[in-house]
């Protein structure tokens, strides 16, 4: 893992840092808390089970698909804007502050090896019980503001195939990136979205597995929203940026296929969950007209909430008798947030 996005990671049991471990293909902080590095390259941070599972491989694969042809990216190139924007934000405040200038290239955490009693373990992690007293070398307890505006993390909370995050870093080129995400085929594709880029499996309603003020740029695309989270984690100078749909998103496909509508209270939803910690900055609406066939509207609707509760041959047989091409309008609220 990429040292940089390494020495933001805390550990989700204990909080102390984590570290490559040198004998295992894993994570492990210096109470010997070790997490798994999965084959196909996310870590799994879930120190319990999780709530529920996430998108589905079908979903996520319908997503990616629609992603793919380029159908949303509208919001990547939004998002992409408002990253670069914040980042420039948050440098010119670290600029004015008096912190010492960041090191040439930042330290991964080191591990001592250590004596154990045993190995406790479970579905998500291993406890390693030590005998001996375990030290760490080269570990900041937090992230300076230096650090944060030197090499900015960007995080996306509910990533899930990490189309914009790998979005937002292309241009930030000297950005790195951490994809979180409870879905198990949404992470196997989100580690491989950028080069700069990594992702874990984590539950973004529980505490998040990330130092506090580490993150420079904080992505909630279409996913809940832990505001006292997303508090925490962020740099006093950094943003919170949040897409959700609005009134006429979808809305051709909405009334013919008889799909879910966007709730009329989402965006008082959306501020009740983020007031008091957060001030809010700016909010734009970003849209896009599309000609889609008939099977790439099935795949937007496999894709989303719908998927959850639509008749697959309910759905084919609406679906039959839309002309082609079947014409629908992208439409989402951009919502950027400092903290307070």
């Amino acid at each position: 893992m990429d040292p940089r996005i390494l020495d933001r990671l805390r550990c989700p049991v204990c909080g102390d840092p984590l570290g490559q471990a040198t004998d295992t293909r894993a994570l492990r902080c210096p109470r010997r808390h070790s997490f798994d590095i999965a084959r196909q390259g996310y870590v799994n941070l879930l120190t319990g089970r999780a709530p529920h599972v996430g998108d589905t491989a079908e979903m996520v694969a319908a997503r990616a698909d629609f992603q793919a042809a380029g159908h949303y990216d509208v919001i990547s190139a939004a998002l992409a804007a408002a990253a670069t924007e914040a980042v420039a934000r948050l440098r010119a405040s670290a600029a004015t502050s008096t912190a010492p200038a960041p090191p040439t290239a930042p330290a991964p955490s080191i591990l001592c090896s250590a004596s154990t009693d045993a190995t406790v373990s479970g579905p998500n992690h291993r406890v390693e019980v030590s005998r001996a007293k375990d030290t760490s070398a080269g570990v900041r307890t937090e992230p300076s503001e230096a650090d944060v505006g030197a090499y900015p993390l960007v995080v996306d909370a509910g990533a899930g195939t990490g189309r914009y995050l790998g979005a937002v870093l292309a241009a930030l080129p000297d950005a790195v990136g951490l994809a979180l995400d409870v879905s198990k085929p949404a992470l196997r594709r989100a580690a491989r979205t950028h080069p700069r880029a990594a992702a874990a499996l984590a539950d973004t309603w529980q505490r998040l597995p990330l130092a506090d003020g580490s993150t420079a740029v904080l992505l909630n695309v279409f996913a809940p929203r832990n505001g006292a989270e997303f508090h925490r984690v962020l740099d006093p100078a950094g943003t919170l940026l949040v897409v959700t749909p609005v009134d006429d998103h979808l809305t051709e496909l909405v009334d013919a296929l008889d799909l879910l509508r966007v709730d009329p209270d989402k965006a008082d939803r959306v501020a009740a969950s983020l007031d008091g910690r957060f001030t809010p900055v700016s909010s734009t609406v970003h849209g896009a007209e599309l000609a889609l066939t008939r099977p790439e509207a099935a795949t937007l609707v496999g894709m989303g909430p719908s998927a959850w509760h639509t008749d697959p041959s309910a759905l084919a047989e609406r679906l039959a008798a839309l002309p082609e091409p079947v014409r629908v309008r992208v439409a989402v609220r951009l919502d950027a947030y400092r903290p307070r």
